[in-house]
């Protein structure tokens, strides 16, 4: 006798859910049923994973720390980032953060570092209020501990270049892992150091050694900005120990110029919250940038695709712009960009590129 195995209910779940939105969709037209859920709670919608502010705290010097309570909990590995979605005098803005989560809730911790003129920096830090919902989406990007935890660890970061790091150890910590770890963490002054009570609950722990560095002010473990003499005296066997380092473009090029001297660049991963900075060629900037879709031609003046298109009026779709969500991608239908992270050009025709970090070499077309 051949017993068939009980029928699964969670297709039937799904199964009814999917009934159930396709009726209420029935019902609805022409809007989708979001339209009627969110009259009654925004975080009803089920287009997109929405999150209410519950807390903000802004008394850290250079950095703004939200606390959102999504609709949906976001699934991603401790060192990912998220897109955080903002809506702001009726534009909607994305940006990319690393989130961690308050232990035993779904609450999502994001540390934001302020930036001069920074839009959405500057909205979370100054106009935004406990009560107001953004929203959320699932964990993307490869800078994730290795799946077989190696005996020794070293993190280094800086700024708000902090949250994935911290998100990290905190896996380590409720893994109850033995990875000895060495987080060498740069900030200007004592002031400046974000979520302070986590970094001292995580040095209590007998396999964490934390070790302050600041660049300004007095205090700290070391002092000044990152140079080998730093890992010499606190991680002398940094050369052989997997490493990861997250934080502003000076502090990541420094750490990786310093590996690919030892020849140990495979062990080291990297994140950048920010776009090196980078100086036009006068010999780029010459001709024009067409935008086919909207018709508008406009003098080429270095600047990325991304930025041109904007001071042309423009809004094209766009993330954390820095050449990490490719959100902003776009078809260069002819001409030649440079990608202002590497220097290196490409010319050819029909090409999808990431249009916050190309800048047009000469006469350039866009389909934008």
């Amino acid at each position: 006798m051949t017993v068939s195995p009980a029928p699964s209910r969670v297709p039937l779940r799904v199964g009814v859910r999917k009934l159930l939105f396709g009726a209420l969709g029935a019902l609805s037209t022409p809007h989708h049923p979001d339209r009627y859920l969110e009259l009654a709670d925004p975080l009803l919608a089920t287009a997109a994973n929405r999150a209410r502010i519950v807390r903000i705290d802004t008394s850290v010097h250079g950095s703004t720390t939200v606390i959102l309570r999504p609709a949906r909990p976001c699934r991603f590995e401790p060192g990912q980032h998220i897109r955080l979605a903002v809506v702001i005098e009726g534009v909607r803005y994305v940006r990319m953060f690393s989130p961690a989560i308050v232990p035993g809730t779904r609450d999502v911790v994001l540390t934001v570092g302020d930036r001069p003129g920074g839009l959405v920096s500057g909205h979370l830090a100054e106009r935004a209020r406990v009560g107001d919902v953004v929203e959320v989406s699932d964990g993307e990007g490869d800078f994730v501990l290795p799946e077989s935890r190696p005996p020794r660890l070293l993190m280094i970061s800086g700024g708000s270049g902090i949250t994935p790091v911290l998100s990290m150890l905190g896996a380590l910590a409720s893994e109850k892992g033995t990875s000895a770890v060495t987080f060498v963490y740069y900030a200007r002054t004592a002031a400046h150091v974000p979520r302070r009570a986590e970094l001292e609950a995580l040095a209590a722990l007998p396999n964490v050694e934390l070790v302050f560095v600041h660049t300004r002010g007095e205090g700290g473990h070391l002092r000044g900005r990152f140079d080998r003499a730093h890992l010499d005296a606190v991680a002398p066997w940094f050369a052989e120990t997997p490493t990861y380092v997250c934080g502003p473009s000076g502090l990541v090029e420094g750490v990786r110029n310093l590996y690919h001297e030892n020849g140990s660049t495979d062990l080291l991963r990297t994140e950048e919250f920010t776009l090196p900075a980078y100086a036009v060629d006068p010999g780029d900037a010459s001709g024009s940038v067409s935008f086919a879709e909207s018709g508008i031609v406009a003098p080429n003046n270095g600047a990325t695709v991304l930025e041109q298109a904007e001071n042309a009026g423009l809004a094209p779709e766009h993330g954390c712009r820095m050449g990490i969500c490719h959100t902003c991608t776009a078809v260069r239908s002819s001409g030649c960009t440079r990608d202002v992270r590497t220097g290196e050009t490409d010319s050819e025709p029909g090409t999808r590129i990431q249009i916050c970090i190309s800048a047009p070499v000469g006469n350039v077309t866009v389909e934008l």
